[in-house]
């Protein structure tokens, strides 16, 4: 492999990792890219061939004990060539020791079960314009406010029933970032949801989406869909809360995407029956 090396991404890098999903068809958001850099620096990798990048991968740590993998792809005409697998290994490498997450589209499944990852469940992205109305929401306890609002630890301590490690420096950002809106359900003075809606390049993206009730998430979704210009918006939705897809399909959203969690280990201890719609497919 003359003329290969990997190295760590530049914020150049960064917007053409983003440029790239996209032409997988996976509509990332417009704006991740700042709240990736966030979460770990060091945790995006280049594998360049004299020079040009032709492939590229995400391995972020989280805290002492978890990391994600992502962003995994190699351009079309530099497949089968071996570069591909030089970058897992250095992504994989890097993450060595931690139990690591990843969601995988179907045909690469395989690839990670070779290399010791499990299935968890079945990511479905559903897509579309939510129907009905908030009359039919019918959860008068609940008050939806910008998260913005709220005090900041409250949130990372609801982020942390869905996510098997701290994440605040990105949590803090993904929520933020310009462009976006952030909303929580609030009973009492309690968080019981939360969801975030971000402009993609093709529908809005939705993620995460908690919420302690399915009446709770199709208040939140209808809510974060008025900022979709036509209304339109994608959500990634873990089969492991069997009450969510349910609930999407009764909303009028149909599903147009899949992908696996899988896991290096034992599945985290996760509060699934309220996970309606995952972060972000690439950071967990």
């Amino acid at each position: 492999m003359t003329g290969f090396e990997i190295t760590g991404a530049s914020a150049a890098d960064m917007v053409l990792m983003r440029d790239w999903a996209d032409e997988e068809g996976w509509n990332p958001g417009d704006s991740d890219r700042y709240a990736f850099a966030v979460a770990d620096p060091a945790g995006f990798l280049v594998g360049r061939l004299d020079g040009e990048p032709v492939a590229c991968i995400s391995a972020v740590r989280y805290g002492a004990g978890f990391g994600f993998i992502g962003l995994y792809i190699a351009r079309p005409a530099f497949r089968g060539r071996g570069y591909g697998i030089r970058l897992w290994h250095a992504g994989m490498e890097r993450l060595d020791g931690r139990l690591v997450g990843l969601d995988g589209v179907v045909d690469q499944q395989d690839n990670y079960r070779k290399s010791g990852f499990r299935s968890a469940w079945n990511n479905f992205r559903y897509e579309g314009v939510p129907q009905g109305g908030e009359a039919e929401d019918g959860d008068a306890g609940v008050e939806i406010v910008d998260a913005g609002t709220l005090p900041f630890g409250l949130l990372a301590a609801y982020d942390r029933r869905f996510f098997p490690a701290p994440r605040d420096a990105f949590l803090s950002a993904w929520t933020g970032l310009p462009g976006r809106t952030a909303l929580a359900a609030v009973r009492d003075g309690r968080i019981e949801g939360l969801g975030v809606i971000r402009p993609s390049s093709a529908a809005h993206r939705i993620g995460p989406l908690y919420a302690a009730t399915p009446a709770v998430a199709a208040a939140l979704l209808r809510r974060l869909a008025r900022h979709a210009p036509d209304g339109t918006v994608s959500v990634d939705v873990p089969d492991a809360n069997p009450a969510a897809a349910s609930l999407f399909e009764g909303l009028g959203l149909a599903p147009a995407f899949e992908t696996a969690r899988m896991y290096t280990g034992p599945t985290p201890d996760l509060a699934l029956t309220e996970l309606f719609g995952v972060t972000s497919l690439e950071l967990g």
